[in-house]
């Protein structure tokens, strides 16, 4: 249920703003409202519904312009700093795991709609993630996890798609991670959030 409203969601059927009915849903999902109410909690956790007094759930606006750069002045400051450690602090089997996602990642292209590009997007914020686990330092993944960044971002990719090179900037990254090499993953983190925001600030018809 949780994933059939995502993705109602992410491609907008649902438009930003929107009032939600419940109910409506339920009927239109064809289930009780519970798993309705049940998904609508765990949504407003993430960042995607919002719910109002007396007028309950409205579909969250998307981020707008200055709320996108300064998630990425945040993600800039944080994310860098995580790849840098963990080419000094990863272990192994931390390792292990980052090679098998890059792996699974490029077997799943990204599409034109969520569902189509729900694994990817999944993975990717796995990959954010085991990075900043593997800095060591809880305190920059505990950060990243309550920034939502990544559903945030995939909220506006809707107009702008997810471009080739992504993956390419994850290669260099745990590639730099893999070999020991901090400054290396520290500058090609960097790269990799430049050209995600520049990706999407596409969306606001700016170069």
């Amino acid at each position: 249920m949780y994933e059939a409203i995502k993705g109602m969601l992410m491609d907008h059927d649902l438009a930003p703003g929107a009032r939600l009915s419940i109910d409506g849903i339920a009927r239109e999902l064809q289930v009780s409202p519970t798993p309705v109410r049940e998904a609508m909690t765990k949504l407003e956790s993430d960042g995607l519904v919002a719910k109002r007094p007396h007028a309950g759930y409205i579909v969250a606006p998307l981020m707008d312009q200055v709320s996108l750069d300064n998630l990425y002045e945040m993600r800039l400051l944080l994310e860098p700093a995580a790849a840098e450690l963990a080419a000094k602090h990863s272990t192994t089997a931390q390792q292990t795991e980052l090679t098998t996602l890059i792996k699974d990642m490029s077997a799943h292209p990204a599409g034109d709609k969520y569902q189509a590009y729900r694994d990817f997007a999944t993975q990717d914020a796995l990959l954010h993630r085991l990075i900043a686990e593997a800095s060591r330092n809880p305190l920059i993944s505990d950060a990243l996890t309550r920034l939502h960044a990544h559903t945030h971002s995939y909220r506006l990719y809707f107009k702008v798609g997810i471009a080739e090179e992504t993956m390419r900037e994850h290669e260099d990254i745990v590639n730099a991670i893999l070999q020991g090499k901090a400054d290396e993953a520290r500058a090609a983190m960097r790269r990799h959030l430049e050209s995600s925001r520049d990706r999407l600030v596409k969306v606001y018809g700016q170069e």
